[in-house]
């Protein structure tokens, strides 16, 4: 289970980067976005 969170979290931020992310506000909310798709998954 935590294999496939962290696979998921690491693809979450990868596809984050990917899209044209470019300053740390917009990283921060793309990070939380993909802790909060974590966060319902688990449940």
């Amino acid at each position: 289970m935590k294999h496939m969170l962290a696979v998921l979290m690491l693809s979450l931020f990868t596809l984050s980067l990917l899209s044209g992310c470019n300053t740390m506000r917009g990283a921060g909310e793309d990070i939380e976005r993909g802790g909060e798709a974590i966060q319902r998954q688990a449940e």
